[in-house]
């Protein structure tokens, strides 16, 4: 416990913050803007480069995509050639503390439009964790619009495996009420969901900081990364129901029962060029849920699935991020055939 303790006050006091300067907003919607990583380097800004609607997740926000120069995904789409535009939701204002998945995917929609038109041609579409669930609604919605779908760590079938998630299932209607009394999902109920995955993760990682050279890349990645893990955004109120409810609780998706605008989201029916990368040390997103939209008979149809040797986080920020994911991923976007908008 002293270790524990002794760990989290030298995060606390180190001096390291990110300091990457974020690309020009080009499109904003309420406290949700549109930010054009092709800023960021030449090649993105040739023409012809492919336009990629980047979605993270509700939750915790999108800087884990573009942690440092050289830890980026989104910079190094930009450097070979891609044009990412990446969703940064910001934190709920009051009208949308209001929303539910419907408005959100609602909102994703009218950016793909502006996208579309700003490239002259369908975009492909990136979702990570929860945005990627988003995205696939996206894809069933406005099919002619998107160009390819990629998911990274996406969840979908939520009873596929409950180890590690008894908690969120049993907690999830109490944890609902909180969300409709209070409007919202606190950041701090959203980090113990997280705990409680691994109730011993903050043990031994901030121990394991301890002991590290504090002036070294490894401390200054850890803390970077900690920063970006304790900064999250509430969740609305009926986007928290439903996470907690529906999906955890009900499994709505993967049991084909989700509803978006009127719409129910079949994976089966969605045919756009699709690629599933299912993280295997994945503890926030059992991989096993995950698989679900690679399944050949419930699955997406024109899909690809690959199975990397690395964890949620580590998918995109890990030292072996870079060939393992990020290499794949960029190649399988460039190689999406061109379809008109």
């Amino acid at each position: 416990m002293h270790r524990l303790a002794d760990g989290v006050l030298a995060y606390r006091d180190h001096p390291v913050h990110r300091t990457l300067e974020n690309p020009p907003a080009v499109w904003s919607e309420g406290n949700t803007r549109l930010l054009d990583y092709g800023a960021t380097h030449p090649a993105a800004r040739v023409r012809g480069a492919r336009a990629v609607l980047v979605v993270p997740s509700l939750i915790n926000r999108w800087e884990v995509l573009d942690l440092t120069a050289e830890k980026s995904l989104l910079r190094a789409m930009a450097a070979a050639g891609l044009r990412p535009y990446l969703v940064d939701w910001g934190t709920p204002n009051d009208e949308e503390r209001r929303f539910d998945t419907t408005a959100y995917v609602a909102r994703l929609e009218r950016a793909l439009a502006f996208l579309a038109k700003r490239a002259r041609r369908a975009p492909a579409v990136m979702g990570y964790c929860m945005g990627g669930t988003l995205t696939v609604a996206l894809a069933a919605r406005q099919p002619r619009r998107v160009a390819g779908l990629a998911l990274l760590a996406a969840p979908w079938d939520f009873h596929a495996d409950r180890t590690g998630h008894a908690f969120l299932v049993s907690s999830g209607p109490l944890l609902a009420q909180v969300a409709d009394k209070v409007g919202e999902l606190p950041v701090d109920i959203l980090q113990t969901l997280f705990w409680s995955l691994d109730p011993w993760l903050a043990m031994k990682k901030f121990g394991r900081f301890l002991g590290m050279d504090q002036t070294g890349a490894g401390a200054r990645e850890f803390v970077l990364l900690e920063d970006w893990l304790n900064d999250g955004a509430p969740l609305a109120g009926p986007v928290a129901r439903e996470c907690l409810v529906g999906w955890y609780g009900d499994n709505v998706p993967g049991s084909g029962k989700w509803v978006v605008g009127g719409r129910r989201i079949v994976p089966s029916k969605i045919k756009v060029p699709s690629l599933v990368m299912i993280p295997s040390g994945d503890r926030i997103v059992p991989p096993l849920s995950a698989a679900a939209l690679a399944d050949p008979e419930k699955g997406l149809k024109n899909v690809k699935r690959l199975d990397l040797p690395l964890g949620h986080i580590g998918m995109v920020v890990s030292s072996r991020a870079r060939d393992l994911c990020w290499t794949p991923l960029i190649d399988w976007l460039r190689d999406i055939p061109a379809k008109r908008r």
